[in-house]
């Protein structure tokens, strides 16, 4: 079993609940179910929009997706089932 990630924010701090990831050719677009664990937002869930670069660090920049990019990423979310159901309410 793999440890979940952490994160920590100006609000809050906890893990990383559901990641859907896709390999693009200039970085790996991600989405990401945060869970609150401690802080102000403790109890509440967040989506956060960001990618990694190909060494696996985070970065801290907008995240631009192409359209090549979007099936992939679609692929991914099939793998997190709450991520996906949050973000099908933006939607509808």
């Amino acid at each position: 079993m793999t440890k979940a990630k952490s994160f920590s924010l100006h609000w809050g701090s906890g893990v990383i609940e559901e990641e859907a990831q896709s390999a693009g050719p200039y970085h790996r677009p991600t989405i990401q179910l945060l869970k609150f664990v401690e802080g102000e937002a403790a109890g509440t869930r967040q989506i956060r929009f960001c990618y990694y670069d190909h060494a696996g660090r985070f970065q801290r920049s907008p995240l631009i997706i192409g359209e090549a990019d979007v099936p992939s990423l679609r692929s991914a979310l099939r793998r997190t089932p709450r991520l996906r159901a949050l973000l099908k309410k933006l939607v509808v």
